[in-house]
């Protein structure tokens, strides 16, 4: 019972904390910009053309309207070759620091892997012996190939924590054992080093 209840809490604390994370950093933003928002709102109108009521109303509507243009502007100026230098600047003197940097990487790793492009291209998850006979490991099929009539699985064997890396492996597609789950699902369990996961696989023959 015990370990069931740290296991609970932990599978409800790694659940929660995208969530959480998001909505703290849209809030500091909107709040943010609501200072500004409110300084042009009282420098356009005056305060006898508007009442308290209506006068909130626009200083959310313009924070809202600030953040939404910061973060598009923030996203376009990463993507630019003198962004991404600059990313990168500040992102080594994070990766300088003993404790934030830690945090930094494994909150990128988690946020890279469930946001990168290529996840979309992995067709399902299945098991295969690897990498002897006798252990079972996750991987994601990618595509397919034949040879003469035998049909061989393109998987993605992930390494974990980090399922950013890992091995490309040719086996045939009877050699594995498709899970009844999703993508996101089959990388969670590799991202938290199997504390998240379900208790039982259901595996389609």
């Amino acid at each position: 019972m015990n370990k069931n209840l740290q296991k609970y809490i932990f599978t409800g604390i790694m659940s929660i904390i995208p969530i959480t994370l998001t909505y703290w950093i849209m809030k500091n933003l909107f709040l943010f910009f609501s200072k500004p928002g409110k300084s042009i709102i009282g420098f356009v109108f005056d305060k006898k053309d508007l009442n308290t009521i209506n006068f909130i109303y626009l200083e959310y509507l313009l924070g809202f309207i600030l953040t939404i243009t910061f973060l598009y502007l923030l996203g376009l100026l990463v993507s630019n070759v003198l962004g991404k230098k600059l990313y990168s600047f500040f992102e080594s003197l994070l990766n300088r620091i003993p404790v934030v940097s830690k945090i930094y990487k494994s909150i990128k790793q988690i946020i890279s892997t469930l946001a990168m492009p290529h996840s979309k291209a992995f067709q399902k998850v299945v098991l295969i012996e690897y990498p002897r006979v006798g252990l079972w490991t996750i991987c994601m099929v990618t595509g397919e190939t034949k040879n003469k009539d035998e049909l061989f699985y393109n998987v993605f064997v992930p390494t974990t924590p980090n399922p950013t890396s890992g091995y490309l492996l040719f086996v045939k597609s009877s050699d594995t054992k498709e899970l009844d789950m999703s993508v996101e699902e089959g990388l969670k369990i590799i991202i938290s080093g199997g504390m998240i996961g379900p208790e039982k696989f259901n595996i389609n023959e």
